[in-house]
């Protein structure tokens, strides 16, 4: 799934759908695991935005925005739902868990 408004507008019903035609649906963010998605893996919204406040206060402090180079995500985070797994009858591999930044039972 695509990061866009619509999907958190329609969170409930996007991960009801998945929920009743059985796919295992990969989320963009965390939020949507919370809430009964099966897995989710995106760049970690509180690292963006502390990397955003250092921007802000560099232009400030006079720097122009246009010469501030783009910066990509560094911190991603990985979020697991064992019981949206089992309600699908998928096994969760040990390492995936291993790897998994977070777990919901």
């Amino acid at each position: 799934m695509t990061a866009s408004g619509s999907a958190f507008v329609h969170h409930d019903l996007i991960i009801a759908l998945a929920a009743r035609h059985k796919l295992p649906a990969v989320y963009f963010e965390r939020f949507f695991v919370a809430k009964g998605g099966l897995i989710s893996y995106g760049s970690e919204l509180r690292d963006q935005y502390r990397r955003a406040a250092a921007y802000v206060d560099r232009i400030l402090k006079g720097e122009k925005p246009a010469d501030l180079p783009v910066q990509a995500p560094t911190k991603y985070e990985l979020v697991l739902n064992l019981k949206t797994a089992k309600t699908l009858g998928l096994e969760v591999p040990p390492m995936l868990l291993a790897r998994a930044d977070e777990v919901i039972e």
